[in-house]
C-alpha cells in the first residue's frame, strides 16, 4: 500500500472514531479504526527499530 492511500485511510479513519464518539456510527467501526491504528503504529520506524534492536539486530 503506497503512503498516498495509507494517509487517506488515516483520515477515515480518524473520520470513524469522530463518528463513533459521536454515536452516529456503531461500535463495530470503532473497532476496525483501533485495529488500523494498531496497524500503523506496529509499521512505523520507531516501533520497528525498537523490534530490531530487542532481537538483537
Amino acid at each position: 500500500m503506497d503512503e498516498s492511500t495509507k494517509t487517506l485511510v488515516d483520515t477515515a479513519s480518524v473520520a470513524t472514531v469522530v463518528g463513533t464518539l459521536a454515536g452516529i456510527l456503531p461500535a463495530i467501526a470503532a473497532l476496525f479504526t483501533i485495529v488500523w491504528t494498531a496497524i500503523r503504529i506496529y509499521e512505523s520506524r520507531t516501533v520497528q527499530d525498537f523490534l530490531k534492536r530487542r532481537k538483537g539486530g
